[in-house]
């Protein structure tokens, strides 16, 4: 396992090498992409913390991310009149994916503009195994919403992905260096097999196939 310095940029491609003997056991037998509601391959799974729940959010909170509202009557409404209105909605809902068994633990966006069309967004799941410290592992898929359509496979409203997701992996590592709240992270290589696919809605991305592990320290 290579753990690096929390001053040590994420985009920084050298000296890198695989990290699962030493890396957290929930990595073991990690998934590497979401489901959809209907079984369909979501999101790719490229990014991931090593804390508590609450180290989590704090950590998030301080890099200048927001908690997305949950789905409700009120919240689905509200993000679709922010929209065409364009209004900033910081706390906009996302929408569900699922990763073992089960939608997301927890949901967090960086508004872009005046108008939830375009967002920075993540969802975490929390993994049952943790630690020699009984610290769990935080999987998370990080994409960047950069507008609204149809989707191809479910014909709803959503929202389309930038294909490049290594861009918002390493945008959320950098925003937790920047907060401080990290002791360091690593690089698990080749987590992927595949460097280019299709999400949930058809959207395509491609990817160094790498998964970026922060180990979360919020008293930094």
């Amino acid at each position: 396992m290579l753990v690096r310095t929390a001053s040590q940029a994420a985009d920084n491609q050298a000296s890198t090498q695989t990290a699962t003997i030493d890396g957290h056991p929930a990595l073991i037998d990690s998934p590497t992409h979401t489901t959809t509601s209907s079984g369909h391959i979501g999101d790719a799974i490229n990014i991931a913390f090593v804390g508590t729940e609450e180290e989590l959010h704090h950590m998030l909170s301080t890099s200048g991310w927001y908690a997305a509202d949950p789905i409700t009557t009120k919240t689905s409404f509200r993000i679709a009149a922010d929209v065409c209105l364009r209004k900033p909605y910081p706390h906009a809902p996302v929408s569900n994916l699922y990763l073992w068994g089960r939608k997301q633990d927890a949901a967090f966006e960086q508004p872009v503009g005046n108008s939830p069309k375009q967002r920075h967004h993540v969802r975490f799941w929390q993994s049952k195994k943790v630690d020699s410290k009984s610290k769990p592992l935080w999987l998370g898929a990080a994409t960047y919403d950069e507008r609204v359509e149809i989707s191809r496979t479910t014909g709803g409203i959503t929202h389309k992905i930038a294909p490049d997701i290594d861009r918002e992996r390493n945008k959320l590592v950098n925003d937790a260096i920047a907060a401080g709240k990290l002791d360091g992270y690593y690089w698990v290589e080749e987590f992927h097999r595949l460097a280019k696919g299709k999400n949930g809605g058809g959207d395509p991305y491609f990817t160094d196939r790498r998964l970026a592990v922060g180990v979360i320290n919020v008293r930094r």
